[in-house]
């Protein structure tokens, strides 16, 4: 304020103007030389910005190119590998193919070897042998023993297998020894999932046979508990044994078998055949006859006794021979009879058959004329000759107990009389007591002598056999009544087949071994050929 001290007012705008100008010029020169720094550093800025895209771009283009290399390569392999896998599909194609053929051949071989095996043990009358395991049940564990943990678990182990449909295997093993795998070889085994139905299907055939005029034997073998009863019978009902359950499927060999022959026969002229029934236990070495009657008509049983013919059969005097004219009966005398069957509670199984079980059908066959074997010439004939049959030989012949001279009262009577002749054959249905070890059953008192004896009684079966398969002059039928029943079905009389049953659990692992054993014996026994029933066997009124 000094400098404008003294002057006019003039000169201090002057001033005021001259110093403005001079701002504004110093201004605009800072603005100028900022504007061309910001656009040096801009240029600088947009000169590395044009490089690095330069260079993002040339990476880009480098990495496109090796994708696209890597794409064409991929679809380059999927393309080999479509074709190596329509080469492949082709190939599994043919071995599919090629495994089907063989398949097919294999199956026929199989048939084909099975008919000539077949007919090599109807040739040497070998024993046929079916094998079943049951699955593994509730009581497999080791209740009743006072074992370690590891034991009980090592009880319930199964070591039984069917490897095939003709070969068992199992696996034997002891505390401090390795694992042995033994196999045995029979006609058919059944694994623990093959039902009823599948068991029947094979043993069906055989029944053809009885018609054909042989005597057929089928019998079930096994330690306690093995499901022998069930096989042959179906499951067993609490109270009542009744066959009419609802699911048919389990029903046992025993009521199909039955079954199956009545329909074999309806196929048949009628009055051509009829059939008896009887029902005999043994029981601590006694014959009973389970369908004998008291003075009130009621059932119970009745001691019988086995005895040999003059012709070396054997037979049962006195036996109750019940005829039936169909399924329906045939079962419900069965069923009378299996109420008095005695069977007693033990560690192994809460039902087991103190007894050996035998029904018998016997199927008489009536045959006409010079011409056995042909039983109707024609449909003509058949009816010509029943309605003579039904005149001459009333239903009173059936139970013998007419006479002579009611049978025949005319010439024509007569003469149909003389014409008529008949062939038996048998079908016998055993279901074996089951063997015991008694440490494992449990049993006192008398289960123990009950045991003693189906033990013997099974063993005598096995000496049996043993006898005839070293063709022994003498065989010990007679050590044992069940061996003496069923001696002309052991002894070739019969075509008999054996069904085995074991466990698979590795509880029973010995009892098992001892079956297959004796499954394996038996298959070796070389009766001779069966002898079929093609002889007459005149009627009591000629």
């Amino acid at each position: 304020y000094q400098r404008l001290a003294g002057r006019t007012t003039n000169e201090v705008l002057q001033l005021y103007a001259a110093r403005d100008q001079q701002m504004k010029l110093q201004r605009s020169s800072g603005v100028t030389q900022l504007h061309g720094a910001i656009k040096k550093r801009l240029k600088q800025d947009l000169k590395s910005l044009h490089s690095f895209a330069l260079e993002l771009s040339k990476d880009f283009q480098r990495q496109s190119k090796t994708c696209l290399y890597q794409v064409l390569a991929a679809v380059q392999g999927i393309q080999l590998q479509n074709e190596a896998m329509q080469i492949f599909q082709i190939k599994a194609f043919d071995l599919e193919q090629s495994l089907q053929e063989v398949t097919e051949r294999y199956e026929k071989e199989k048939q084909k070897r099975k008919a000539l095996h077949n007919s090599l043990v109807e040739l040497r009358g070998n024993i046929r042998v079916h094998c079943r395991i049951r699955p593994l049940l509730s009581f497999d564990d080791a209740a009743g023993y006072s074992v370690s943990q590891d034991r009980q678990r090592n009880f319930s182990e199964k070591v039984a297998y069917a490897a095939d449909d003709e070969t068992v295997l199992v696996k034997c093993s002891r505390p401090g020894h390795a694992s042995v795998n033994k196999t045995f070889q029979f006609e058919r085994v059944y694994n623990d999932l093959e039902s009823q139905d599948a068991v029947f299907e094979d043993v069906a055939p055989l029944l053809t046979s009885l018609l054909d005029g042989y005597n057929v034997c089928i019998m079930a073998y096994g330690q306690t508990g093995s499901g022998k009863t069930y096989t042959m019978l179906g499951p067993q009902l609490e109270g009542n044994l009744a066959f009419s359950i609802e699911d048919k499927s389990e029903l046992g060999i025993i009521p199909r078998a039955t079954k199956e022959v009545f329909r074999l026969i309806s196929e048949k002229p009628p009055g051509s055949y009829w059939v008896e029934v009887s029902v005999v236990e043994v029981y601590n070495n006694e014959i009973f006859d389970l369908l004998a009657k008291d003075s009130c008509g009621k059932v119970f049983g009745v001691k019988r006794d086995v005895v040999t013919t003059r012709e070396g059969k054997s037979d049962v005097p006195l036996l109750t021979h019940e005829t039936v004219e169909n399924a329906s009966e045939f079962l419900h005398l069965v069923n009378k009879g299996l109420q008095l069957r005695v069977t007693h509670p033990t560690l192994v199984h809460a039902h087991s058959s103190r007894s050996h079980l035998v029904v018998t059908l016997t199927i008489t066959t009536v045959v006409f004329g010079d011409n056995f074997g042909t039983l109707w010439e024609d449909e003509q004939t058949s009816q010509r000759l029943n309605k003579e049959a039904s005149c001459t030989f009333p239903q009173k012949m059936r139970d013998n107990k007419s006479n002579s001279s009611s049978r025949a009262s005319s010439p024509v009577q007569l003469e149909a009389a003389e014409k008529m002749k008949q062939v038996k054959t048998r079908l016998q249905l055993v279901d074996l007591a089951g063997s015991e070890c008694v440490g494992m059953s449990g049993v006192t008192g008398a289960a123990l002598r009950e045991t003693s004896f189906i033990n013997r009684s099974l063993s005598a079966l096995a000496d049996v056999l043993g006898a005839i398969a070293e063709q022994r002059a003498h065989v010990p039928y007679r050590n044992s009544k069940l061996t003496h029943l069923l001696q002309d079905s052991v002894g070739g009389d019969a075509k008999l087949l054996v069904m085995l049953c074991i466990s698979p659990g590795q509880k029973y692992l010995t009892e098992s071994m001892q079956s297959l054993g004796f499954g394996t014996r038996a298959r070796q026994v070389q009766r001779g050929q069966v002898k079929k029933k093609n002889f007459p066997v005149l009627s009591k009124g000629k």
